[in-house]
């Protein structure tokens, strides 16, 4: 009878200098099993994977691969035993072709010469078996990062691998890309073949895992099929608090208005935008895919210039023609895109959070450096960034903790309205709550916050009021004791019959 387990990790142990990474944990998968694996960053979901991949070598434990026990001593062996994994940044060689891709290391020849009619065909084969219509002649690298992804994966199906692990899959993908991802992975699952998906997305794992392990500071908290359990205990499991408990800030909304835009115009992307904005106020922002969210708030910065309406701040009125004109007027902007448009990543922790303020701190033109340091080291305490040193490259720190240096750039030039856009993509349950807190934390201090999300719990569970927008046009304010679904329709375009709409 064929065993159904297909990896079994029992007792699993790592250490490294100082660091006690995995004691003791287990994993089962399954053939035909879609098995999620969350947990915080630092909980050791990827020195588990390591180890299963051949990266890293285990202190203590088992690993059994179709009920046969085996030493898994370095890649080659998991390859060989059937494991194969899908990173978030892809492994292949992007600047072969595809079919190239496919054959790495071992290309079919005929009469001495590559046998490209093989390469491409096989390649077009297995290709065509997931309905992806990509030409294996094609490099790599000109293809978009989600046909990357999905030639990685069409790599692993012609090398009949057993078990897949996807690592944050989903992180550059479109909601579009992200469905043809899922289908992907259902067929894998009805060919037998079992797959790890890691994510810090929990509505992913509710929707494509059919079970689900959580680890916390490198321990086995637990394994449960995921219709037994809902997103408030699996946030539970990995934190050890309730999703009420995430979302609990205390409201610090005011009177006074700090920003009030009317009639805010730049065709296509918007029209007849007003609103305003209260000091010590979260004022969400949801919209679908186009809607013109960011369009919207890029104009107030002076990223883009509208062509109609007016904006004002503190009662000046304000017409910005660049980023500075909103950095002078005490506006940050933290991008969706951190990465390329929030940092400099190549530069330190101590350079992003001094960035915008190097005008300040120096004198005839030379850097005050004991004031950049200072500057440096009281965000760093105040926001408890988590970097081995404040000279530390901003591109080593995890997602959360790039955030809070972005967060810590904006408080350095004393902004007192602050732009959010999609603050936590990418980010753990565990550095959501810090961001939140710090959310609370300038709200306190009487800051002001538009937060654009696409998350809807997150909007709902932080924002005092929530402005809707669909295609371009405002579809109504409504408090934060709307429903879901009266959010959606208005997001949609239906009817607003029900929605506790707030004109302001």
């Amino acid at each position: 009878m064929e065993h159904v387990d297909i990896v079994k990790m029992t007792g699993i142990s790592k250490a490294f200098p100082g660091v006690k990474a995995l004691n003791r944990v287990n994993l089962t998968v399954k053939k035909g099993e879609v098995h999620g694996l969350v947990g915080e960053n630092g909980a050791g979901k990827s020195t588990l994977i390591k180890i299963l991949m051949g990266a890293y070598q285990k202190d203590e434990g088992q690993i059994f691969v179709d009920g046969q026990e085996v030493e898994i001593t370095g890649p080659s062996v998991a390859k060989q035993l059937g494991l194969g994994a899908v990173y978030q940044e892809i492994t292949l060689a992007p600047h072969l072709s595809v079919g190239e891709n496919f054959f790495l290391g071992k290309l079919p020849t005929k009469n001495g010469l590559v046998d490209w009619a093989t390469v491409n065909s096989v390649a077009r084969e297995t290709l065509e078996q997931l309905d992806l219509d990509i030409d294996p002649r094609l490099r790599l690298k000109d293809l978009t990062v989600a046909q990357q992804e999905m030639v990685a994966i069409a790599k692993m199906v012609h090398e009949r691998a057993k078990l897949v692990v996807f690592d944050e899959p989903t992180a550059l993908l479109t909601t579009e890309e992200t469905d043809q991802l899922f289908e992907i992975i259902r067929r894998l699952k009805e060919d037998g073949v079992a797959v790890i998906y890691i994510s810090h997305r929990l509505e992913e794992i509710f929707r494509i895992c059919d079970t689900v392990t959580v680890l916390k500071d490198g321990e086995w908290v637990g394994t449960l099929p995921v219709s037994e359990v809902d997103e408030d205990r699996l946030i539970s499991m990995m934190v050890g608090r309730t999703l009420e408990d995430i979302y609990s800030i205390k409201r610090h909304k005011g009177q006074n208005v700090v920003l009030e835009v009317r009639g805010l115009t730049k065709e296509p992307r918007f029209r007849d935008i007003s609103f305003e904005l209260h000091q010590g106020e979260i004022l969400g922002m949801f919209g679908l895919v186009g809607s013109g969210r960011t369009d919207v708030v890029r104009a107030i910065f002076g990223a883009t210039k509208p062509d109609a309406g007016e904006i004002t701040i503190n009662g000046k009125r304000h017409n910005p023609e660049s980023p500075q004109d909103g950095i002078n007027m005490g506006i940050g902007f933290l991008p969706e895109d951190r990465k390329l448009q929030g940092l400099a990543l190549k530069l330190s922790v101590q350079d992003n959070i001094n960035l915008v303020v190097y005008p300040q701190i120096a004198k005839l033109g030379i850097i005050d450096g004991a004031e950049k340091k200072n500057r440096a080291l009281r965000y760093i305490d105040e926001l408890r960034i988590r970097t081995p040193s404040m000279v530390q490259r901003v591109d080593r720190l995890s997602g959360g903790n790039q955030q809070k240096v972005v967060v810590s750039k904006w408080l350095n030039a004393e902004s007192e309205i602050f732009i959010f856009d999609e603050p936590t993509t990418g980010v753990d349950v565990g550095a959501k709550m810090e961001i939140y807190k710090i959310f609370e934390a300038l709200t306190a201090r009487g800051a002001s916050i538009i937060l654009i999300s696409s998350y809807l719990p997150e909007v709902l569970g932080l924002a005092d009021r929530i402005l809707v927008m669909h295609e371009g046009n405002l579809a109504g304010i409504v408090g934060n004791d709307a429903t879901e679904e009266e959010i959606m329709r208005l997001a949609s375009g239906l009817d607003r019959k029900g929605t506790k709409e707030e004109r302001v």
